[in-house]
């Protein structure tokens, strides 16, 4: 059965990602529509040196999107080998063989193979020996920028995650296990739900967010304070993920959290002792709700 394939990355799948795949679902009509992406990373493969990347959008995640917009996920294994494929037999072998797509949808910059050469114009040469047409989407341009992963990732590390929020069509967010901690914040009269991320994903730079958090599969999201860093005032060397539900009382240990990323509110800081950072923490809590009762600009974006 043949298709429209959208082939990239697609590691963010941020509003850039989104016009295209939403070009290619266009174009498909009643029949399939398959996203054909890579992991690892083809960056994390190719750099010279080892780079810690974690990805945007964990597989799990990418195949959820896209199920909701009526799109399959194909993931290919992204290695050297792979990359030193000419275009014509990467298109032969993971391409038409498996899909006999009529359509080949990428970005207008997209380009594959041994050194890049398979560009849109060389792909539109490949498809008329098999029988498909190549469509390139522009490259979506917001604050007078192009969005990209990259761009994202530079906000997730600087914390602003309202501007990646802009970027991504939608808040970031991250899922975790509520594990057992030192339980320092409810000495501090501010209990806190440590999280055990479940999959690999971007996290955020060091800092105090404020955040809506929702407890397993329930409905409902709760207004929470959010902190990542090392804990300096008490000398902390690993960073931790410490979640303050407001308002909640209740035993949240061995349940699963998601929290949904709205705005930083201060970097980390290193108090003398734990009355001053007391004092912090209780006008954190007074800004985040503040935060949250403001409209949500990306509330209600998939």
């Amino acid at each position: 059965m043949s298709a429209v394939v959208a082939v990239g990355v697609f590691d963010g799948l941020h509003l850039g990602h989104r016009a295209l795949l939403e070009r290619a679902r266009a174009r498909a009509g009643t029949g399939r529509c398959i996203a054909v992406s890579f992991d690892p990373h083809p960056d994390v493969v190719l750099a010279r040196e080892f780079r810690p990347m974690p990805p945007l959008t964990p597989l799990p995640e990418k195949h959820e999107r896209l199920a909701a917009m009526g799109i399959e996920l194909h993931v290919i294994a992204f290695t050297r080998e792979l990359a030193a494929l000419s275009p014509e037999t990467f298109v032969g072998t993971h391409l038409v063989q498996p899909f006999a797509p009529t359509r080949l949808v990428v970005g207008e910059d997209f380009a594959l193979g041994r050194a890049r050469a398979g560009d849109v114009r060389r792909l539109a040469e490949i498809g008329r020996e098999h029988g498909f047409e190549v469509e390139s989407v522009p490259l979506l341009r917001l604050d007078g920028a192009i969005v990209t992963s990259t761009r994202i990732r530079e906000r997730l590390a600087q914390g602003d995650v309202a501007a990646a929020a802009r970027l991504l069509g939608r808040s970031h967010t991250l899922q975790g296990l509520v594990v057992h901690g030192e339980k320092l914040g409810r000495t501090l009269g501010f209990p806190t739900a440590n999280l055990r991320l479940l999959e690999e994903k971007q996290v955020p730079g060091h800092g105090i967010y404020a955040v809506r958090a929702r407890i397993g599969d329930e409905a409902m999201w709760r207004p929470a304070a959010m902190s990542i860093g090392v804990r300096p005032t008490f000398g902390g060397q690993v960073r931790t993920l410490e979640v303050h539900l407001l308002d909640f009382d209740g035993d949240l240990y061995g349940r699963t959290l998601e929290v949904e990323f709205v705005r930083f509110l201060r970097e980390e800081l290193r108090f003398d002792g734990a009355e001053a950072l007391m004092r912090q923490m209780t006008a954190d809590v007074e800004q985040t709700r503040r935060v949250l009762a403001e409209p949500d600009p990306a509330a209600g974006i998939a």
